[in-house]
């Protein structure tokens, strides 16, 4: 797991994977939470095997607003998430995010669309598909059922 970070820059921490959240009695698992000690923001990195649906960006941004609720601190940045799929629709994925208001990116379509500080503390989309697809067979295979 230590090459994943290293692949992914400088700043990241690894909070959890899985992390349960329980909401009025359901529970919840974020697949890989991140934290960005240099722009103190919470990164949610939710991975699907399958092609994006534009569900995804409903669950994605939910489990945003769940850290941002439970986890967040008044000194930091608004939670990042980042939806991983294996494939994609150019414009499903337009059409998905065009209400969105939270910094969200779908494999590499949207990072040129984030915010300025937002993208400052996300490796390019690129750089973060090499380091989740070079992870050792087998680590992290739980995450990717939905």
């Amino acid at each position: 797991m230590v090459e994943v970070f290293r692949e992914l820059g400088t700043g990241w921490a690894f909070v959890d994977r899985q992390r349960h959240v329980e909401i009025d009695g359901q529970d919840f698992y974020l697949d890989l939470l991140f934290f960005h000690v240099e722009q103190l923001r919470y990164i949610v990195v939710e991975l699907k095997t399958g092609p994006f649906k534009p569900e995804h960006t409903g669950q994605l941004g939910f489990y945003v607003s769940v850290v941002d609720d439970l986890f967040r601190r008044e000194q930091h940045a608004p939670t990042v998430g980042i939806l991983m799929v294996s494939d994609k629709s150019e414009s499903v994925v337009r059409y998905a995010l065009s209400g969105v208001t939270r910094p969200m990116a779908v494999s590499s379509y949207t990072y040129e669309m984030l915010p300025a500080d937002e993208k400052a503390v996300l490796p390019a989309a690129d750089r973060l598909t090499h380091a989740l697809e070079s992870r050792r067979p087998g680590e992290w295979d739980d995450l990717t059922q939905e």
